[in-house]
């Protein structure tokens, strides 16, 4: 309802109500904007008047719609969807205040095309937002990660260059979805190169050229749950954790890249690996609220027994005196 929205305010609601709407009737932007269907009329002239092409149709079926090839964007936010998009923007990009970064440039650019009334609190609020480092995040190339969005929307073959820190290679690859987790970019795809699915990471990625060739993705197919599912896989350190506890207790505190959970006769048991049995130990398991044994392996086991001593230390008798 925008009952007290001024002459030029009222005119770009209605076309975006036009936009977004084709067929809608001059009855139904009344109703929309809380103004006379007079009015609403009064402003699609104002629309033609200016070269907006609306056209109309009479009819029980009639109303009015954007002429053919014309297609706005549309930049009318109200001031609480102007915030919620730059938080967003700062929780996921710590350089918006930065001109010269291609976020920056587009944020200001936004922010600078919105109404005064608007556009001032957005503003305040990148300028005075402070945002703690992500020492984990790794943000690829922009053109790279387009490149590939555009590739994985047409369901196009890719080859790609990647480059990690001992070695760089070339391959085919389908690419079948991009997960962004943990300020991190991932491509699962069907590597041509091992025929099988793999998982990259997406900033080191340094290249992208379609093939001309397509792809099909699988039935089903759940790029955060694949992703979740490799990364639970085929790391350096096996583990396996079994806990005095029924599967359907523990389940909800088992991410999926901690490994596979399933029955045992003592409760469940949880099999997978690791790069790092420190944080595995100290983050992971220290966290669930259920008696476990550690098995497996030896790198794991270390980990929690340095963390048991640890913690122990730390509740150890006071100093005399």
């Amino acid at each position: 309802m925008f009952p007290d929205a001024g002459p030029t305010a009222r005119v770009l609601l209605v076309l975006e109500l036009v936009q977004n709407n084709p067929g809608i009737t001059a009855a139904e932007v009344g109703r929309r904007l809380d103004i006379s269907e007079r009015a609403a009329r009064r402003c699609v002239t104002t629309l033609r008047e200016v070269g907006v092409p609306v056209e109309s149709t009479r009819g029980p079926h009639g109303g009015y719609r954007l002429g053919r090839g014309l297609r706005l964007p549309p930049l009318i936010f109200s001031a609480t969807e102007a915030l919620g998009l730059v938080m967003a923007v700062l929780d996921g990009n710590h350089a918006v205040a930065d001109p010269a970064q291609p976020v920056g440039a587009a944020l200001g650019k936004l922010i600078a095309a919105l109404p005064d009334t608007v556009s001032r609190q957005a503003a305040q609020l990148r300028d005075h937002a402070a945002v703690a480092p992500d020492r984990l995040a790794a943000r690829p190339d922009p053109a790279v990660a387009s490149a590939l969005v555009e590739a994985l929307s047409e369901q196009r073959r890719v080859q790609i260059t990647y480059r990690t820190e001992s070695r760089e290679w070339s391959e085919e690859a389908d690419p079948w979805g991009l997960v962004v987790r943990y300020g991190r970019w991932y491509l699962i795809c069907h590597s041509h190169r091992v025929d099988a699915v793999r998982t990259y990471r997406v900033d080191r990625i340094t290249e992208v050229a379609q093939t001309g060739e397509s792809f099909s993705l699988p039935d089903g197919f759940d790029p955060v749950q694949a992703l979740e599912e490799h990364l639970a896989r085929g790391w350096e350190h096996s583990t396996r954790v079994v806990f005095q506890a029924s599967l359907e207790a523990v389940r909800s505190w088992i991410g999926a890249s901690m490994g596979r959970l399933s029955e045992h006769p003592e409760g469940c048991v949880l099999e997978g690996s690791t790069d790092n049995p420190g944080m595995y130990a100290a983050e992971y398991l220290a966290a669930i609220p259920h008696d476990f044994r550690v098995e497996g392996g030896p790198e794991l086991r270390q980990a929690m027994a340095d963390l048991s001593n640890k913690l122990r230390r730390s509740v150890g008798s006071p100093s005399a005196g």
